[in-house]
C-alpha cells in the first residue's frame, strides 16, 4: 500500500506533467475547497438565524392564541386559565383583549394594535422585558396609561407623558360604518422589541380595552407560551378543539412562521446548489485523471510488465484523484470553520469600514449577521465531498487498468 501511495503521489506531482493538466487539477481542488467553504458558511448563517429566531423572536411573541368567536368574549376565563396552567407543556397563560385602530398625535396618525393586558398575568410576557421598572410601575398605577413600541413613538414624535387619541372603528347592525370611538390615553412606557413589531404594537390595561370594545366577559382571548415553541401548532389545536367555547386558533407559525419557513427553504436550496458546485469540481478530477492516464500510458504499461495488478493500477489513480479531493476538502473545511466561528465580528468590521449595514434592526428582528456552527454539518459536508471525489475517480482508474502493455510498448 505504501508503494501505491508513492506512485500516486509521484504521478500527481510529476514535473513532466502537462501544464494544462496541472491547471485542471488545481481548479478541481480549488472548486472543492470553495464549495465546502461556502456550504459550511451559509449553513452556519442559516443556523444562526434559526437560533436567533428561537432565542429572540420566540422569547417575546406569544406561541399560541385562542380568540373568542363571540363578541362578548370568553366567559369564566379565570377558571380556564387556572386549568390550563396545570398543563406541563404550557409555560404561561395570559388573558388579553386586542384593539386595532388609529393612533393620533396632533396631525399625525398611524395604525396601531393595542393589546389589553392584566398586570397580574403579564409578568411572563417577553415583549415587556425591555420596559424599565419605573415605566412598568407608572403603567400599573395609571389605568389610562399606554405603552407603545419604540418605532411607533418615533414616527408620531411621541415622548413619555404625552396624551394620544385612539380611534377605534365601529360597525352598525347593518354593517355600515359609524363614527369611530375615541379614547384618550397617556403614554407612560416605551417597548423595544426589535424589527417591524416596534412600529405597530402597544399595550393598555385589559379592563379598559374590554370596556371600550364592549367585551362583556372581560377578555377576548388567551395567549400561550410553550416550553417547546416548535410544538405550538399541535398544542394550540389540541387546546382549541377541547376548549368549552367557540374560538379561533392561531400560533406563531401563522403570524411569524414565514421567517422560519424561509430559513428552511434557503437551507435546502443552499445545500443542493453547493453540492452541485462540489460535484462540478469533481468532474474536473475526471478530466484530470483521463488526461493523466493518456499521458502516462507507457509508465502504466511498464508497471504492468513488472507484475503490477489491475487492482493496484486502479488504486493508484483513485488515490491520485482522492489526494486532490482531500486537499480541497481540508482547505474548505478549515476556512469554513474559521469564518463561521468569527462571521459576526468580520461582518461588523466590514460594516464599520464601508458604512453599509447588512441587516437593519428597523426591518429585521436582529441587526447583526448571526452564525452558529454545527459540527455534524461539517462532517456531512466533508463526507459528501470525499464521496463525490471517489466516484469521480472510478472511470479514469478503470480506464488506466485496461491499458494493454503490448499495444503501448509495441509502438
Amino acid at each position: 500500500m505504501n508503494l501505491i501511495f508513492q506512485l500516486a503521489w509521484r504521478f500527481r506531482s510529476s514535473k513532466q506533467q502537462n501544464g494544462y493538466i496541472s491547471f485542471i487539477s488545481a481548479s478541481s481542488t480549488f472548486g472543492i475547497a470553495l464549495g465546502c467553504f461556502v456550504l459550511i458558511l451559509l449553513l452556519s448563517v442559516m443556523n444562526g438565524f434559526e437560533r436567533e429566531l428561537k432565542d429572540r423572536l420566540l422569547s417575546i411573541i406569544p406561541h399560541g392564541e385562542l380568540y373568542a368567536v363571540s363578541s362578548q368574549g370568553i366567559s369564566e376565563w379565570q377558571k380556564e386559565v387556572t386549568a390550563l396552567q396545570s398543563d406541563p407543556r404550557i409555560e404561561s397563560v395570559q388573558p388579553y383583549t386586542k384593539a386595532t385602530g388609529m393612533l393620533q398625535k396632533g396631525k399625525k396618525m398611524k395604525a396601531i394594535e393595542l393589546v389589553g393586558i392584566d398586570t397580574k398575568y403579564a409578568e411572563n410576557d417577553g415583549m415587556l422585558s425591555s420596559v424599565p421598572s419605573e415605566q412598568w410601575q407608572a403603567f400599573s398605577d395609571n389605568q389610562q396609561g399606554v405603552m407603545l413600541g419604540a418605532g411607533a413613538m418615533a414616527k408620531l414624535g411621541i415622548t413619555l407623558g404625552d396624551k394620544v387619541k385612539l380611534l377605534l372603528p365601529q360597525l352598525s347592525d347593518d354593517l355600515s360604518i359609524r363614527a369611530p370611538k375615541t379614547l384618550w390615553l397617556t403614554v407612560v412606557g416605551e417597548v423595544k422589541i426589535g424589527g417591524e413589531l416596534d412600529n405597530h404594537i402597544g399595550y393598555m390595561h385589559l379592563p379598559l380595552a374590554s370596556e371600550t370594545l364592549g367585551v362583556t366577559y372581560g377578555v377576548q382571548g388567551l395567549r400561550f407560551r410553550y416550553h417547546d415553541p416548535f410544538a405550538a401548532p399541535m398544542i394550540t389545536r389540541e387546546i382549541g378543539y377541547g376548549f368549552p367555547h367557540e374560538v379561533y386558533m392561531s400560533d406563531w407559525t401563522r403570524t411569524q412562521g414565514h421567517l422560519y419557513q424561509d430559513i428552511q427553504l434557503v437551507r435546502v436550496v443552499v445545500y443542493i446548489t453547493l453540492i452541485l458546485v462540489i460535484g462540478v469540481a469533481c468532474f474536473n478530477i475526471v478530466s484530470t485523471l483521463v488526461m493523466a492516464v493518456n499521458e502516462k500510458q507507457s509508465e502504466i504499461a511498464m508497471l504492468k510488465t513488472m507484475g503490477t495488478t489491475d487492482s493496484s493500477i486502479i488504486l493508484i489513480f483513485m488515490l491520485q484523484g482522492l489526494i486532490n479531493g482531500l486537499i480541497g476538502t481540508l482547505i474548505g473545511l478549515v476556512c469554513g470553520i474559521l469564518m463561521a466561528l468569527n462571521l459576526s465580528s468580520v461582518a461588523q468590521g466590514i460594516e464599520r469600514l464601508t458604512g453599509f449595514q447588512f441587516l437593519s434592526g428597523d426591518i429585521y428582528f436582529i441587526n447583526f449577521l448571526p452564525s452558529a456552527l454545527k459540527w455534524h454539518e461539517v462532517y456531512i459536508t466533508g463526507f459528501i465531498a470525499i464521496a463525490l471525489t471517489l466516484l469521480a475517480t472510478l472511470y479514469p482508474a478503470r480506464k488506466a487498468a485496461k491499458v494493454n502493455p503490448a499495444t503501448v510498448l509495441g509502438h
